[in-house]
């Protein structure tokens, strides 16, 4: 079936780059205002090419494109931030990380549990694939931000060289054995149930080869396009937050949920459609790549550039880190949801935004 793609969804990244790559002298407000359209009209692109793709491939591999892609690019943005920053970005990765893990599991499952609960009041969807997904985020999240607290062969919320080389290793090691899992071993665990799909959508004919390979090299444009465009916006982001007095850690928030606004989009799509599986395959993998996928590759770079790689949370993130998995594993733990969790989800996120603004 030909697939004609929406002259918007094309015209986006192009205005977005042209944006990014010709700056305006002079015009201030002006010129910010336009790189915050171009923006936003890139997320809202990447979100439909990645749906176009998802559709073609079928689910899991559809949501795991989505979630891999804008992970490498978040990752390509940490590492530019802290070779510009130097010393004062070690901290840089775990701040970006956790406001990724957060914005995710509370944030993003909490709308989309609150909208698909209040349209649909009960929606199901596979135990199997989300308990293995969250048991492997846990496990990930503890022995990278909460474990470093602990050790003592280095001070301070840091490992040593050996420690961090065998975490990466680690990580690494879980997160490929759950794409393993996700897409070859047990497929079935993260696969719609009969009952979901309850949209037109969910029964169209899939699009064409060629449709789809023009929407997956606009996906990889857009998300570009939307990592430089927040960067670029960064500075004034920072100015912005200094002249609140906030914390910087602020700045880290508004960069994460900006680059994670095209999933956070395409999942409570997904909600809205019941499609809840393909929601929680969204978010879930989203957050396992974040993690999984960041600690390693910012190890690596600490140990190449010398720099010393902070990773270990304050007390405070600690709890509310721990707080959100106990909360979403108890949420997501009997295979049906309402509007209920999704309201104590977005509670816990709220108040983290909260205490991250006032600490």
């Amino acid at each position: 079936m030909k697939v004609t793609l929406p002259i918007w969804t094309i015209a986006a990244p192009i205005i977005a780059w042209v944006l990014y790559l010709i700056p305006v002298q002079g015009m201030g407000a002006v010129y910010l205002s336009l790189l915050t359209i171009g923006l936003f009209g890139g997320v809202l692109a990447a979100v439909h090419h990645a749906e176009v793709v998802a559709h073609r491939v079928g689910e899991p591999y559809g949501t795991l494109v989505l979630a891999v892609a804008v992970t490498i690019i978040e990752v390509a943005l940490i590492v530019s931030l802290m070779m510009a920053g130097g010393p004062e970005t070690t901290a840089l990765a775990r701040d970006t990380v956790f406001a990724a893990v957060m914005i995710i599991l509370n944030g993003i499952i909490g709308i989309c549990l609150l909208v698909g609960g209040a349209r649909f009041k009960e929606q199901t969807f596979s135990l199997d694939g989300v308990s293995a997904a969250l048991t492997t985020l846990a496990a990930i999240a503890v022995l990278t931000l909460i474990l470093p607290n602990y050790t003592t062969s280095a001070p301070g919320p840091v490992y040593t060289s050996s420690q961090l080389i065998f975490i990466a290793v680690v990580t690494l090691t879980l997160y490929g054995t759950f794409v393993l899992v996700q897409t070859i071993r047990h497929r079935d665990y993260f696969l719609p149930s009969h009952g979901e799909a309850g949209d037109e959508e969910a029964h169209a004919a899939p699009p064409s080869l060629s449709t789809t390979a023009i929407s997956s090299l606009l996906l990889l444009v857009c998300l570009a396009a939307v990592v430089l465009l927040a960067k670029a916006l960064a500075p004034s982001i920072e100015q912005g937050v200094a002249s609140m007095g906030a914390p910087k850690a602020v700045v880290g928030v508004i960069i994460a949920a900006v680059v994670l606004l095209p999933e956070g989009i395409a999942a409570v799509h997904a909600a809205r459609a019941n499609r809840l599986q393909t929601s929680l395959n969204l978010a879930l993998g989203s957050a396992l790549a974040s993690i999984g996928l960041t600690i390693p590759t910012v190890a690596v770079l600490s140990l190449i550039s010398g720099l010393t790689l902070t990773l270990g949370l304050d007390i405070k993130s600690t709890v509310l880190l721990v707080l959100s998995l106990f909360t979403t594993m108890l949420s997501l733990g009997t295979g049906k949801t309402t509007v209920l969790p999704g309201v104590v989800l977005l509670v816990i996120f709220a108040v983290y935004l909260f205490t991250t603004v006032i600490p």
